[in-house]
């Protein structure tokens, strides 16, 4: 009889370790991470097959993505909302990225192309004015090397920079050391859903 109820104890142990394991927190992150991996790979595949489907898709996609401007903030935002982070694991992997404190200083400012010119200190190190994506790192006619950098609300171009410290698809946050100036001038241009805005709401 003894070895019966001590059966029957050890049964509800292992049901009950069972359990604790199913619902414990690090079977949830491992279940979402796993959900979340799922439907970026259903993704990868619905793209592949529509690019398959007709050669015409490839240039189309090929337009969408490199030709028109497309909103990356706006597609992480997305993302985010409805799946969270990419990782579930953000806090726990969560890496330290050193950040560069200064605030965008200049001795003036004037109108320049789409944008302005600060006129700032020689080889001027550039903190980044706002969280985002950096989207662009190359030469623009009249710019010279320029990084763009899109935020949830706005594109902005740091142009005439001569060594740059991000690379491309880097999200940088507000005040990253960004690189430095070829002179004493920093090119700035804000876009806005590929329209050019009005500099003095974000200098």
């Amino acid at each position: 009889m003894n070895n019966i109820e001590e059966i029957k104890q050890k049964i509800k142990n292992k049901r009950g370790i069972y359990q604790k394991t199913k619902t414990s927190p690090s079977y949830k992150v491992l279940y979402i991470f796993l959900i979340k991996t799922l439907i970026l790979l259903l993704i990868g595949l619905s793209i592949l097959i529509f690019i398959k489907k007709d050669e015409s898709n490839k240039q189309i996609l090929y337009n969408t993505v490199f030709e028109e401007n497309i909103s990356f903030s706006k597609i992480k935002g997305i993302y985010n909302k409805y799946l969270g982070g990419i990782m579930p694991f953000d806090n726990i992997m969560k890496m330290e990225v050193p950040v560069f404190k200064e605030q965008l200083k200049y001795k003036s400012i004037h109108k320049y192309k789409d944008g302005v010119s600060l006129i700032v200190e020689e080889k001027y190190l550039i903190p980044v004015k706002q969280d985002g994506i950096v989207t662009f790192i190359g030469q623009k006619e009249g710019y010279n090397k320029t990084v763009i950098v899109e935020s949830e609300d706005v594109e902005i171009w740091y142009g005439n920079l001569d060594n740059v410290s991000v690379s491309l698809y880097d999200y940088v946050s507000k005040g990253t050391f960004l690189g430095d100036t070829i002179d004493d001038r920093l090119f700035l241009v804000f876009k806005k859903d590929g329209k050019i805005v009005d500099y003095k709401k974000y200098i």
